[in-house]
This record gives structure tokens, sequence and C-alpha cells, in this order.
């Protein structure tokens, strides 16, 4: 797998790369180590230059972090994104037999990933923290990329594939919750919310 080619295709013409996606056999190591630890990076550099560089602007002012906040920032939410990707995966594969889904893990986590392309790719926004909106509709893109892929990868039965999405929509969408949650509380004591990239 090309990495740069991937991620190209799978943002500009997603419904072909489905295609291809789904006839590639990966395992769940090969996934983490040759896609997911290297574009998980780009929001935990960008959220270091950012907030470090840039500043934080929080409406009564603009103001930088210390590189030290910044840098547990950026490592507590790679680690993070990572494990909640592998949980989203983990539910959607766990949940699959109950929509007529065929259970397969590494299928699961493929879904996973590659949606997860938009999020980690817009994570680069982050860089300019005023721009983290646009970090925030990568990661809507994220869900349309994760609703494509189930319908190729992942299919339900047709009566329960908006269900079976929107069973794993909630799950991810709670796993950000937490992480975000998380990683305020731990790095800033919840005195600034930061956004994480999905």
């Amino acid at each position: 797998m090309n990495l740069l080619d991937r991620v190209k295709k799978i943002l500009i013409s997603p419904k072909s790369e489905w295609d291809v996606i789904k006839n590639e056999k990966y395992s769940v190591s090969e996934l983490f180590t040759k896609y997911a630890i290297i574009l998980a990076a780009i929001p935990a550099v960008a959220a270091i230059l950012g907030f470090s560089l840039t500043g934080v602007s929080t409406g009564f002012g603009n103001y930088t972090l210390p590189f030290g906040i910044s840098l547990k920032y950026a490592v507590l939410t790679y680690v993070l994104s990572l494990a909640g990707a592998y949980l989203v995966a983990f539910i959607m594969d766990t949940l699959s037999p109950n929509f007529g889904a065929v259970k397969n893990m590494e299928d699961s986590f493929k879904v996973v990933v590659f949606s997860y392309t938009a999020s980690w790719v817009g994570g680069i926004f982050l860089i300019i923290p005023s721009l983290s909106f646009l970090t925030a509709l990568s990661g809507i893109y994220s869900l349309a990329l994760l609703y494509m892929g189930m319908q190729k990868i992942k299919p339900a039965k047709q009566d329960k594939a908006v269900a079976y999405f929107v069973v794993t929509l909630v799950a991810a969408i709670i796993i950000e919750i937490l992480v975000s949650a998380v990683v305020t509380s731990l790095v800033i004591g919840g005195n600034i919310q930061l956004n994480t990239a999905f």
C-alpha cells in the first residue's frame, strides 16, 4: 500500500477506493504500523506547533501554551485516538452479527482506519488553532467515509444497515467525547477546552 496514494484516493474518490480496499487483506498490526500511527501523528504534531507557537484564542486574547502542556496534550491525544479507533472497530465487529454483517476484526479495523483518514489529515489545521473548526469539518467527512466503508466492507442486512451505522456512529462520538474529556482534564485541568481531531 502506498500511503500517500491511499490518502489522496480515499479523500478524493472514496467510492472507487473502497472497492479497491475491499479486496485488500491487512492484519490489524499492519494497519496500525503502516497507516494509523503515521497519520494519527499529523494532528499531534500540528497541536504542538499550534498551541506552543501560533497560540490559542479564547475570545479574551491570544496566548501560547507552554511547550510541556502542548506536548502532553499531543501525546495523550495521539495515543488515545489510536486506542479509540481500535475500540470503535471492536464495537463495530462485536455488534456485526446483530445486524447481519460478517464478524471480522481485520475488516472492521480496515473500515475505521481508512475512514479516519480525513480527521487525521484535517488535524493539520491545528497548526493555526483559530482554524481548528476545519478539523471538525474533516471529522464530519470521516463519518461519511465510515458510512461508505461499512456499506462496502461490512455490509449489513438491507433493513438493518442504517441502524448498524448509527450504532457505530454513536460509539465513535462517545469515544471521541471521552478522549477529549480525559485529555482536557489530565493535561489542562479542565480550565481550557481544546478540540481533538475527531
